[in-house]
């Protein structure tokens, strides 16, 4: 399993399109072949920093995805609000509690 975190920092005036392109796609990403968990998180403290983390079968699957119309459609719209360069990770659990 591939876990994927994505921080994003957007232009104040342009997190509500943000917020809604997200509700618009979300749907269709966790249907995507090989996604099993999609979450959008917040930093409540910047109002604008937002991390997607999700969670994929396999690392073929997620740049499957990466590389698919429903990706390029939704990074073309999303990319035009940042006010930063995106940053991602894919991480692996070092421990459970």
């Amino acid at each position: 399993m591939i876990n994927r975190l994505v921080k994003m920092e957007f232009h104040p005036d342009k997190v509500n399109s943000f917020r809604e392109l997200f509700a618009q796609q979300k749907q269709q990403i966790r249907q995507f072949p090989g996604c099993l968990h999609l979450e959008l998180w917040e930093h409540p403290a910047s109002g604008n920093t937002f991390f997607t983390f999700s969670q994929w079968n396999t690392a073929e699957e997620l740049e499957i995805y990466r590389h698919s119309d429903l990706f390029r459609e939704t990074w073309a719209a999303t990319k035009v609000l940042f006010n930063a360069k995106p940053e991602a990770w894919s991480v692996n659990v070092a421990a459970s509690l």
